[in-house]
């Protein structure tokens, strides 16, 4: 029966995010408040009957339902607990419900914490965000039902779950991704409640900031941990491949990016109207044709959930509203959006300016390039195949320039810059960048590469520039503590950001740059050098795991002689499915990691192996970098202005 009952509470779930669609929205619409203030207790509805319907599907995949569809196609008797709960979203019905469910969340999120609203705008918002829970509710339900039965032939035991997905990247990556691909949709609310209220004071934007920014660092802590999952989980040893579902997440992030700096030029200088609206849109647009990408089957991926025709055509209507309505609603009231105040070209506005269209390019070049081979295919032209190639070469010139402007921009003065001495330092963070990028690789490695030289100088360009602005910040204060405060948590926050950029980009420099990787054939007892280490390989067992039996290697790893790891790569046979999987051993540290994977065996022994060795510079700076750019948008959103209770006239005053 308990499946029966999460199909009721989908329903439920269903009307009442129909009534928040409508009710709020027709309240603003005829001017009534009563209506108006529905949109609260709507939206805790949508969310209650969501998560029961949720902690249902949990429920049959925990106690092997196996008369679920979902769970007998995605789970087994044999599939230790925790890859049971999380294979209930590694499926594409569940991991829709868990999507209708997080924006759900989000929803409540604002009904509760957003008090500081305008009734009006407050239904505006949460009505918009009832309007694409009600769409992606009915294409669950129409077309992605997870609690379709198998009746009565009931299978004694379920196909097991993916051995790919058997892994704790399942647990983590797509739940914090779609918390960062929904959480867009608050942005969009905004931007489409101001359209729709005609309030376009910078007071929206800076209600709107701190649910960009979290949304923002959820997708950069999604996007790392599936770099970082695919990294150690498929064998390669690659961490970006430029994939089409790698891409679709890729594409909002820099749209969101662009869409946090326009905000700032919003709030504080009352400019960048139209850019922060229509960002905004594009953000959420953005990851909506992602979830297009993931699930139509129209771009083959080894991430993609589903090749269903039918459901992409949904969802391709659910985008089309989206993108469709909210332009046209912009179009009728872009005359009313008007802008006060003016600034000049050697100013932090014009290199903000810039650096939002940099990053408007890329994701439009990454778009470009994910969807012309489908484009090739609907035009019947020959075969395209776009690689990495294209979009390192496209992505790494632009970020020449985005780092470039990034090192002078963050120095500048808001509306015209015009402080004494600024062309002489930025020679001599120049003249330091270029000298510092030309002796620490060739201190470090004996090698140098123009890309190293390059990338490097523009890594120590920002970092100079970032020491730059904390000597400003600190230095007419009483103390250097004294100076941090006085700095507040907004400047700090933007500060780690573009500090954890800095560290990505070392990481990407130099990994790409001198990766050291080679294969070799090897047998219980050989030894191999590469680079500065040493492999020993002891031996080759095989063991038993939960719901497969792997073959492992045990290799002991020396540096002058000295033992510093000790590794296990495996190579597993899941015999539900006849899956194999290789799992890498990695030994990691700050400045390398050390990374073993078992090829094929060479004999019926299974004592003679193929193996790829490789040493791997800074990659775990990719994934640190990440985090500290998260953490950066996290701290900027405790800013105290956030938290004021404060009237749309107050905020606005304060301006």
């Amino acid at each position: 029966m308990f499946p029966e009952f999460g199909q009721f509470s989908l329903i439920l779930a269903w009307v009442f995010s129909l009534l928040l669609a409508v009710m709020p929205l027709a309240g603003v619409v005829l001017k009534k408040q009563a209506l108006q203030q529905t949109a609260t207790a709507l939206s805790w509805a949508v969310f209650f009957f969501l998560a029961v319907a949720f902690a249902i599907l949990l429920h049959a995949f925990y106690h092997d339902d196996f008369s679920v569809a979902v769970v007998a196609a995605n789970s087994n008797s044999a599939l230790p607990w925790y890859y049971k709960l999380s294979a209930s979203w590694g499926n594409h019905e569940g991991s829709m419900l868990l999507w209708v469910l997080l924006l759900s969340t989000w929803t409540v999120a604002v009904a509760l914490f957003a008090r500081t609203l305008t009734v009006e705008l407050k239904g505006s918002v949460l009505g918009v965000l009832g309007i694409i829970a009600f769409c992606f509710l009915s294409f669950v339900l129409f077309t992605s039902n997870p609690f379709e039965r198998i009746l009565p032939m009931v299978p004694a035991d379920g196909s097991d779950l993916n051995p790919l997905l058997q892994d704790i990247g399942l647990i983590l990556h797509p739940p914090t991704l779609y918390m960062g691909y929904v959480g867009f949709s608050v942005a969009f609310a905004f931007a489409v409640g101001a359209l729709i209220t005609g309030r376009f004071d910078a007071s929206w934007v800076r209600w709107s900031r701190p649910w960009t920014n979290t949304a923002w660092a959820f997708l950069t802590i999604g996007i790392a941990l599936g770099s970082w999952w695919a990294y150690y989980e498929l064998g390669w040893g690659g961490w970006w491949f430029w994939d089409p579902v790698e891409n679709a997440s890729f594409m909002p992030w820099l749209i969101g990016t662009a869409l946090i700096h326009s905000q700032a030029v919003t709030e504080k200088r009352n400019l960048f109207k139209s850019w922060s609206v229509l960002l905004a849109i594009f953000a959420f647009s953005f990851s909506l044709l992602g979830t297009f990408l993931v699930r139509s089957g129209v771009l083959t991926s080894v991430h993609a959930f589903a090749a269903d025709p039918e459901r992409g055509m949904f969802i391709l209507l659910i985008l089309g509203f989206t993108i469709g309505g909210s332009l046209l609603l912009y179009a009728f009231n872009a005359a009313k959006i008007k802008t006060s105040g003016s600034f000049e070209l050697v100013s932090r506005e014009s290199f903000l300016l810039m650096n939002n269209i940099l990053l408007v390019v890329i994701a439009f070049a990454v778009l470009f390039g994910t969807l012309l081979p489908l484009l090739a295919d609907a035009f019947s032209w020959r075969k395209l195949s776009v690689g990495a190639p294209f979009f390192n070469s496209v992505f790494n010139f632009l970020m020449v320039f985005l780092l470039s402007l990034l090192g002078i921009g963050q120095l500048l003065r808001w509306k015209k810059h015009n402080k004494k001495g600024w062309r002489i330092t930025l020679l001599i963070m120049l003249v330091s960048a270029v000298v510092i990028a030309l002796i620490l690789p060739w201190t470090l490695s004996g090698k140098l590469y123009w890309q190293v030289w390059l990338g490097m100088a523009l890594v120590f360009w920002v970092v100079a520039s970032l020491v730059n602005m904390v000597i400003e910040r600190t230095r007419n204060s009483r103390s250097f503590i004294a100076g941090i405060r006085k700095a507040g948590v907004g400047f700090w926050g933007m500060w780690l950001a573009h500090l954890g950029l800095v560290v990505s980009t070392t990481g990407v420099v130099l990994v790409s740059n001198f990766d050291i990787e080679k294969d070799y054939r090897v047998e219980e007892g050989d030894s191999v050098q590469l680079n500065n280490y040493r492999f020993d390989v002891d031996r080759f067992q095989i063991i038993q795991g939960p719901n497969y039996v792997a073959d492992r290697g045990v290799v002991s790893i020396y540096r002058d002689d000295k033992k510093v790891a000790e590794v296990n790569p495996e190579k597993r046979y899941y015999s539900v499915q006849g899956n194999v999987m290789t799992e890498a051993g990695i030994d990691g540290s700050l400045l390398r990691d050390l990374y073993v994977s078992m090829a094929e065996p060479l004999d019926d022994s299974r004592k003679v192996w193929s193996v790829r060795l490789q040493v791997k510079p800074f990659v775990s700076w990719l994934w640190w970098g990440a985090a500290l750019m998260a953490l950066g948008s996290i701290v900027s959103i405790t800013d105290r202005r956030y938290r004021l209770k404060t009237s749309s006239a107050s905020v606005e005053k304060t301006l």
